[in-house]
């Protein structure tokens, strides 16, 4: 059974497509052919040649990504064939609405039987995505409507919404070959972004770097090439057995493969049979291919024509994202395809109404429904990658974020760069959290004006790298309370019982009474003593010698006016100017060299 879709393609662009010797021997197209078309308008397009007969739809699945119009091709002679109807359905599932439908063969019938033929392709529309779509008739080998269909084929075109450019290319390799003098080439429909040649490029899943060699488009040479082009790329350092179809060049560092999928599942009426909890199907995304276990989330079993929320679980990893599309098949026929909702997900409860209520969010929602469906209810994430988890502009999620801020269903906490996004319901979990650990720090330590900073962090479940935003944030917010490297829940005051005041007192005023060499025998306790040093009354040098602040200062003070003059100091003569004991002297100093206000020299100290 042959349409004549290869010869119409060598027909309008002088290109055979067929490149395989078992496609020429058996006139039949079993793997993708590519050419290319110049129309009148001046425009260039790339055309991919996929097989058309049911043993090879695995390979027409491979060349369908990123398609701006369809052919879909009928014969006169043969009309409607079940792989032509396959053929549509896998267009309606992947929301391909510009097409044409060529009816070929035209010389080889009479009129009659070409207008029954052009008749029942109309019928074959019906309620699809390409319903609306012209019929034209031709003959590959007379030329008949070719003008014609070139014509059409630039008026639609005009209709074809352009390929974003998202700045993270993605180029879903269909083909890897070897040229002589180059090495090895992948080719590719590319979306998403531009290639450039000498751009680093990694290509997911399998986690290579790479650099760009060379570009072609249409067998022309490109330093740049845009988003919806049909492009060979040369890639150096890399051998073809380290590539296979399937594969995704890319930018480095954002693209993570994914073993599982969120999806919305559309099973067509026409699909010979429905599908159960852990059935296992064939996944088909771009040109990428699996073996996926379905788990349905919101039933247990979806029949023909039915639409149901699913995981599909990888038997390898896939470089997939949001939004991109998918067919699912079994054996051999098509059972059905969508939207990709979530590329990273967790494992979900199955009729979790929670869970469906996110999904459906994520699938058709605003960019903040999509944002907020985004975020995990207990953990932040990082602003910088929600544009790539929700496959929106950066532009549109920073607007969005701002508008969540605005009515606090989100908190944005840190620094611009390295901000993290809080739901609401998360950042409620997170602050009880430092309430509580500090609550509980205050209680145990009374005497102790607030708990270290860097201890604090350590103590919360949040990611570390995350502790600085979020407290922070919590800073910001009044939440917490700042004294130096300790922070303290608003209201917290140290306050002693009458006993423990009386002791600081005399403890304070045995320091006063010989500040510069205080009495060897005053002591008090190790919380009272650390909490006056944390309040800045006294400072304590090293061992047992604790000094007055005041004391302290004028001490200090009297040591950098002496170096600034004379240039050096002993410990006698620190010991003489203050009238102080060696011991006293010489543990100050030993504290102003670790403190590197001084450095010793031999028996002396200068100022660093």
């Amino acid at each position: 059974m042959d349409h004549g879709k290869s010869v119409l393609v060598e027909a309008l662009t002088g290109i055979d497509p067929d490149r395989l010797r078992a496609e020429k021997e058996r006139g039949m197209t079993i793997d993708l052919g590519f050419a290319w078309l110049k129309l009148p308008s001046g425009r260039e397009v790339s055309i991919v040649d996929v097989p058309g007969h049911e043993r090879f739809i695995k390979n027409m699945l491979a060349g369908v990504g990123g398609i701006d119009l369809a052919l879909l091709v009928i014969a006169a002679d043969e009309g409607v064939m079940p792989q032509t109807r396959e053929h549509l359905a896998i267009l309606d599932l992947l929301q391909v609405s510009n097409g044409i439908v060529v009816v070929t063969k035209r010389d080889l019938v009479d009129d009659e039987m070409l207008e029954l033929a052009t008749l029942e392709a109309g019928e074959v529309l019906a309620d699809t995505s390409m319903e609306q779509a012209p019929i034209i008739a031709v003959s590959a080998v007379t030329g008949e409507g070719l003008p014609e269909l070139v014509a059409t084929i630039d008026r639609v075109l005009d209709k074809a919404v352009p390929k974003k450019d998202s700045g993270k290319p993605r180029l879903p390799v269909d083909r890897v070959f070897t040229m002589s003098g180059f090495g090895t080439v992948v080719t590719g429909t590319l979306v998403d972004g531009q290639l450039v040649v000498g751009q680093e490029v990694e290509v997911v899943p399998r986690s290579l770097k790479t650099h760009i060699r060379g570009l072609q488009a249409h067998k022309q040479k490109a330093q740049t090439v845009a988003p919806g082009s049909r492009v060979a790329v040369n890639l150096s350092g890399i051998a073809t057995d380290e590539l296979g179809r399937g594969d995704v060049v890319t930018v480095p560092g954002w693209l993570r493969p994914a073993r599982a999928v969120d999806v919305k599942l559309n099973l067509l009426k026409s699909a010979p049979h429905g599908v159960s909890h852990n059935t296992t199907v064939t996944f088909h995304t771009g040109a990428a291919e699996a073996q996926a276990k379905v788990r349905l989330l919101d039933a247990d079993r979806a029949e023909p024509g039915d639409t149901v929320f699913a995981q599909l679980v990888l038997d390898h990893p896939v470089a997939a994202v949001k939004d991109d599309l998918f067919i699912v098949r079994s054996a051999t026929e098509t059972l059905g395809g969508g939207r990709i909702i979530d590329s990273r997900p967790k494992r979900h409860r199955r009729f979790h109404p929670a869970t469906i209520q996110g999904l459906n969010a994520r699938g058709q929602g605003t960019a903040e429904e999509v944002i907020l469906a985004t975020l995990d209810p207990k953990v932040p994430a990082e602003v910088r990658g929600l544009a790539v988890r929700c496959n929106l502009p950066a532009a549109e999620v920073e607007k969005a974020l701002e508008s969540l801020a605005g009515t606090r269903q989100a908190v944005i906490a840190g620094k611009p760069g390295s901000q993290i996004v809080f739901s609401a319901a998360a950042w409620g979990n997170q602050s009880r959290e430092v309430e509580q650990v500090l609550g509980q720090y205050h209680r145990q330590y009374p005497l102790r004006q607030g708990m270290p900073r860097e201890e604090l962090k350590g103590k919360l479940r949040v990611h570390a790298k995350f502790g600085d935003s979020v407290l922070g944030r919590l800073l910001e917010d009044g939440v917490l309370a700042e004294a130096g490297l300790e922070v303290s829940l608003p209201g917290h005051e140290v306050r002693l019982t009458p006993q423990q005041q009386a002791a600081v007192d005399t403890y304070l005023k045995g320091l006063s009474s010989n500040p510069y060499a205080p009495p060897g025998d005053l002591r008090l306790d190790p919380d009272l003593l650390n909490m006056l040093v944390a309040q800045g009354r006294v400072v304590k040098i090293g061992g047992d010698v604790v000094f007055a602040a005041a004391a302290y200062k004028e001490m200090v003070e009297g040591i950098t006016v002496h170096l600034r003059t004379h240039g050096r100091v002993t410990v006698a003569e620190v010991r003489d100017m203050f009238s102080t004991s060696r011991k006293y002297a010489l543990a100050l100093m030993e504290h102003l060299d670790s403190q590197k206000i001084t450095r010793r020299v031999g028996d002396e100290r200068v100022l660093r």
